[in-house]
């Protein structure tokens, strides 16, 4: 099986390289590239590659830039899903696309099932809703749509790397209390991802994220306390609870972006808790 991954120099991408299965042909693709926003490119590169499956992992991830960045962020978000859908179509190839928890207005108090109304607060979020808008209408039997949440891994820009350098240089953080939603570890999530590819009856919407609730600042209390466990952290760290109201950013955020995964788990896919998962990539510091 030959599988086209874009936006492989991101941190679900390169994970993706990583735990590629054996059998399978990869054709791995940054930014650099193939630019998915170029539809001609995008054409051409699965017309010459004719793969069996692609999965979009690229995506304008910035989400506060967004919002003064609307036409690049609906170029990769929106509009570029669609000519990956495309082409798939002509070839006969399945897509499976990245989403994300905020296409929800976080007005939920129970998890967000796949088939939740959406309705996005930003930018991001309405470029991410149209992306997949514009994959199910250009290949409506053969993509997937995952949407996921807080992804971090051990490399890259994400909140994980954030604390970590943050609570090294001040020894102390504040961290919004009332964001809820669950981390997410990209290994895991590019391992279930390749499970989808290798089962051709998976289609339409899921949700993937790792067990679990959390506040973001649960999520910077268990880095400290993981993180203090395993040396890679002073035993003095202090993470004080704030208000969203006391952090503004450009980009509003649900408040509760929590997703439910029955769907997929009626597949035997099922996820591990997010804080063994982040004790999983912690380790991968201490280990280098």
């Amino acid at each position: 099986m030959k599988v086209l991954v874009t936006g492989a120099g991101g941190q679900v991408g390169r994970m993706l390289c990583a735990t590629c299965p054996t059998g399978v042909d990869l054709v791995a693709r940054t930014h650099a590239e193939l630019d998915i926003g170029d539809g001609a490119a995008v054409r051409s590169h699965i017309e010459h590659l004719r793969p069996d499956a692609i999965i979009n992992a690229a995506a304008y991830t910035a989400v506060d830039k967004a919002e003064s960045e609307p036409q690049r962020a609906r170029r990769i978000n929106s509009e570029a899903p669609g000519h990956l859908a495309a082409g798939a179509a002509a070839c006969g190839a399945r897509v499976l696309h990245l989403s994300t928890d905020f296409v929800f207005d976080g007005c939920s108090s129970s998890p967000y099932r796949a088939d939740a109304p959406t309705n996005p607060l930003s930018v991001y979020g309405k470029s991410k809703r149209d992306g997949e808008r514009a994959v199910v209408d250009a290949l409506p039997e053969r993509s997937v749509i995952i949407r996921t949440a807080w992804v971090y891994a051990a490399e890259g820009k994400n909140f994980l790397n954030t604390m970590l350098r943050l609570m090294r240089e001040r020894g102390a953080v504040r961290v919004v209390a009332d964001q809820v939603g669950t981390p997410t570890a990209a290994r895991p999530l590019a391992e279930t991802l390749w499970q989808i590819v290798a089962r051709p009856d998976i289609r339409g919407i899921h949700h993937w994220t790792d067990a679990g609730v959390a506040s973001r600042y649960d999520f910077a209390v268990a880095i400290a306390e993981e993180g203090a466990a395993l040396g890679l952290l002073p035993q003095t760290v202090t993470v004080a609870p704030i208000a969203t109201e006391a952090y503004p950013t450009p980009a509003h955020r649900p408040a509760y972006s929590v997703l439910d995964k029955r769907s997929l788990a009626a597949f035997g896919l099922s996820p591990r808790h997010w804080r063994a998962r982040l004790r999983d990539t912690l380790e991968e510091f201490s280990h280098g």
